[in-house]
């Protein structure tokens, strides 16, 4: 089947979920466009990259046209996300909305705010108390509003903190595998010894492709497969052996400006660190039952999350120096 003869996806946001997510997609069959603010780098083979603003009416509906399911996996700096993140829902919302294609929004635990370590369930109530908690709630509330008046057909698909091949920005991401394969300082927030649930990447891209090609998930939240959750300890253990030398460990009782996460990010992060102060467990049961898509164990992704890392550990040693002036 030729590329025009397929169904057209379009994959929105070019970070480590929409990237992999692309790749997914084509292995699936379908034609795909990544589409990012800048022009995508490492484009996926068989994946066509384009360049536009969707927080904007004009990029948002050029970025859907001709797709029949379209995947919002945008996100920003994160300062910047209660102001952009509205805009950028209103702009894609109103696209779809235009052009009849389905949305398949990748969305955040924020909306459930502090559980005191209840299990997370698609029925666990929105309790959100900080600024992008409250925020993600009322575009969540947004994007169903718009589902059931019958303007847009839209789900959502919740993932834990991401883990795997291509993550940096993430607690379990580019603050702990460079330093276990280097020897350096590895980042822990919090209590490591509370269960905290992760999910995969190569799961959120399952996840999210699973929902866009099944149409009766539509109208609903979703939990992305997601294995059992793991204490950060148990975690780093399992680290620990991969790479047979123990982990030179940092642990941060409150935000401070460590590694990657500086101090314009660990300041709006604070809001949000009561994730690492009470046990986080997400039961993805619900779409494991309803799809039949289970996730991948949590040591094959921490051995396919170390191989990356160690490839990029060695093209930093590999790169050469830059000239002195």
């Amino acid at each position: 089947m030729s590329v025009a003869a397929r169904r057209l996806h379009a994959v929105l946001g070019a970070g480590p979920a929409g990237t992999t997510l692309a790749a997914e997609l084509v292995r699936r069959g379908h034609a795909v466009r990544l589409v990012s603010r800048s022009a995508p780098d490492h484009t996926p083979d068989g994946v066509q990259g384009r360049a536009l603003d969707v927080s904007t009416p004009e990029g948002a509906l050029a970025a859907v046209e001709g797709a029949e399911v379209v995947y919002h996996c945008v996100n920003v700096a994160y300062h910047q996300q209660v102001e952009v993140m509205p805009r950028v829902q209103q702009a894609v919302l109103a696209a779809v909305e235009t052009t009849g294609a389905r949305l398949v929004v990748l969305d955040t635990l924020y909306p459930y705010g502090p559980t005191q370590g209840e299990v997370m369930t698609e029925e666990t109530p929105w309790r959100a108390t900080s600024r992008k908690g409250v925020m993600r709630a009322q575009l969540d509330e947004a994007y169903l509003a718009a589902h059931r008046a019958g303007r847009a057909r839209v789900t959502l698909g919740r993932s834990a903190d991401f883990v795997g091949p291509g993550v940096l920005n993430s607690t379990l991401g580019g603050a702990v595998f460079p330093a276990a394969l280097t020897g350096g300082e590895a980042l822990a927030l919090g209590d490591i010894d509370l269960p905290h649930s992760y999910t995969a990447i190569q799961d959120v891209a399952k996840g999210l492709a699973t929902l866009g090609g099944d149409p009766d998930g539509d109208g609903r939240v979703w939990h992305l497969p997601t294995a059992p959750a793991r204490t950060t300890r148990e975690i780093h253990s399992m680290i620990e052996e991969r790479v047979d030398r123990p982990l030179r460990r940092v642990i941060l009782a409150e935000p401070r400006p460590f590694g990657p996460f500086d101090a314009t990010f660990m300041d709006e992060y604070a809001e949000m660190f009561y994730q690492h102060t009470e046990p986080q467990i997400v039961d993805s049961s619900a779409f494991e039952r309803a799809f039949g898509v289970r996730p991948a164990p949590l040591e094959a992704t921490l051995d396919a999350t170390l191989d990356w890392y160690r490839t990029l550990v060695a093209g930093a040693r590999n790169r050469p120096a830059a000239p002195g002036r």
